[in-house]
């Protein structure tokens, strides 16, 4: 069971600062006032003001959530030729969606762990598009490269749980099983449950704070320098800036230790932010030379989030210690057949 979240952990940077932020709420409901006087009516009727800090950058804050994208596919099923659907094939489209969430449910519920209905609370949105995948334009991630396919096959077990094992040590499951990280850009993809983003700003910084293993990630605007390439991390080392409206964070020097689709310490991400007249605009360009053919993008529209709930994953990590327990009650099972 979940609980309210009590720590905001992004306050302390905002101490530091010596800034007073007002409420997200406050700002994400109060108008925008107009610096302009005796415009049209086109004028008028054009797209609103982006919202502003009070010390003038675009006003991202809040909690972003990406659950109206849950239903679409990261890539585009093959024979797709369309980015995005309407009409007869978009009703098409969602009965078929429909299907297959019966079809999980099913599969979930039946499984120790599967949690009752209201845990996936994205189930029932709605959306035309058919990939979250946006570059390439066929909407599918390109061909690793053959070196990555042999660092993947000499993976132990590059699936974790989700994998046939060897389940001998907790090294054995990936990060995410082992709530230390989703990592990045996983992260920000929509999962069954937990898909909300908190954006904090002050004058010089950004927090982004993820509901789904708790991640905070505190990213200077201010230009400085990259750290040296032989300080890694799970997340990276990231530096954002602003062009025109929209937040760039730019992150590279990943730990070796991390796996997004094969990508790991030469990982480079160039993520954007936007504001749009429906919510966040959020696309991220992935590149790295060793592993994939060419680069590609992916993108989600966020909406407002309902808020975030804490994300105690150590506390409840009953899966892996049952799987460890499970692989060797078989091996003594095996032993005693003999």
């Amino acid at each position: 069971m979940r609980t309210p979240l009590t720590v905001v952990l992004a306050a302390g940077l905002l101490i530091a600062e010596a800034v007073c932020v007002p409420s997200l709420r406050a700002q994400a409901s109060a108008p925008v006032p107009s610096t302009s006087h005796g415009t049209s009516n086109d004028a008028r009727s054009g797209p609103p003001a982006i919202p502003r800090t009070p010390w003038g950058d675009p006003d991202l804050q809040g909690v972003w959530s990406s659950d109206d994208e849950a239903g679409v596919p990261f890539e585009r099923p093959m024979g797709q030729r369309k980015p995005k659907l309407g009409g007869t094939e978009l009703e098409a489209l969602l009965e078929e969606r429909e299907h297959r969430r019966v079809d999980t449910t099913a599969a979930l519920f039946g499984l120790t762990g599967g949690g009752p209905v209201h845990w996936f609370e994205n189930w029932g949105h709605k959306s035309a598009r058919t990939s979250i995948v946006v570059d390439p334009v066929d909407g599918r991630v390109p061909p690793l490269t053959p070196d990555a396919e042999k660092r993947q096959a000499r993976r132990p077990n590059p699936m974790g749980s989700f994998g046939a094992g060897p389940f001998n040590r907790p090294e054995d499951f990936s990060l995410y099983d082992r709530c230390i990280t989703r990592g990045l850009p996983a992260v920000m993809f929509p999962a069954i449950y937990n898909n909300n983003t908190r954006i904090v700003q002050s004058p010089g910084y950004v927090a982004l704070t993820y509901e789904m293993i708790h991640e905070t990630r505190v990213i200077p605007l201010d230009g400085r320098p990259f750290l040296s390439s032989r300080l890694r991390g799970y997340l990276g080392d990231a530096r954002a800036r602003w062009e025109d409206d929209a937040l760039v964070v730019e992150t590279r020097h990943f730990s070796d230790k991390t796996n997004y689709r094969g990508a790991a310490a030469g990982l480079h991400l160039v993520e954007r932010f936007r504001r749009t007249h429906r919510g966040l605009r959020y696309e991220v360009r992935v590149e790295d030379p060793e592993t994939f053919t060419r680069p590609w993008t992916a993108a989600l529209n966020l909406t407002r989030g309902r808020g975030l709930y804490e994300y105690a994953c150590h506390e409840g990590n009953y899966a892996m210690r049952n799987m460890l327990s499970a692989a060797r009650a078989a091996e003594a099972g095996k032993r005693n057949a003999r």
